[in-house]
């Protein structure tokens, strides 16, 4: 009799996870450094959906943070160092990577990467870990408490590439308003429900000026 194949039952937590790079390295001097790829493989035979954890998520931008893995193929994670100071050089973090099932919520499995900001990769000589800086990171990361935040959400264009399109609107809408002829003007072929009083040029003047500078903070 021909024995029917099935897949096997996944236990919690046991699934292999498989992530390159396993060490994220960013370099303070390098901007090209400061944005990162984790590849997440997925050579199974059913999907996987995945969920990226940080232990300071305030120093790091992730895209695409939450998604989904086709059966045998690979999805890539960029990350971004948001936070390059020289308080943070030599710090190690983590980044978790979990994945289950389409339909479960429970994790198979996971993986953590870890991720720390060095001066220069000049400085940065392929030579072993010392003994002491080993046992320093491993104390570090020890008892590591792992978030998700809204950080971590897909990065908006429209946010992160300029002002809002609402700015942008109320910004017009002044400009409009400074170019309407005055209140009283006589050779103006605008009607003259269009016409502007002073004080309403003032006001428009003053929330235009309002708009650029958020404009130029964002």
């Amino acid at each position: 009799m021909q024995q029917q194949s099935r897949q096997p039952e996944l236990v919690e937590g046991s699934l292999p996870v498989f992530v390159f790079p396993t060490e994220l390295v960013f370099y303070a001097d390098e901007q090209t450094s400061h944005k990162q790829v984790l590849t997440l493989y997925n050579p199974y035979e059913f999907a996987l959906k995945f969920k990226v954890l940080c232990t300071a998520p305030n120093k790091y931008t992730v895209v695409d943070a939450t998604g989904a893995v086709k059966p045998q193929c690979c999805v890539d994670i960029v990350i971004r160092h948001k936070d390059v100071r020289a308080c943070h050089y030599g710090v190690y973090d983590k980044f978790r990577l979990q994945v289950s099932e389409q339909s479960q919520r429970k994790a198979l499995g996971r993986k953590e990467v870890m991720a720390t900001l060095r001066p220069s990769a000049a400085q940065d000589l392929p030579s072993p870990r010392p003994q002491e800086e080993e046992r320093r990171m491993k104390e570090q990361l020890a008892d590591s408490v792992f978030f998700e935040q809204t950080a971590f959400q897909t990065e908006s264009r429209s946010a992160s590439g300029g002002p809002s399109l609402l700015t942008v609107l109320l910004g017009l809408v002044c400009m409009t308003a400074l170019m309407l002829p005055t209140l009283g003007d006589q050779e103006s072929t605008v009607p003259v429900y269009l016409h502007l009083s002073v004080n309403k040029k003032l006001v428009a003047a003053y929330v235009l000026g309002l708009l650029t500078m958020v404009i130029l903070r964002t």
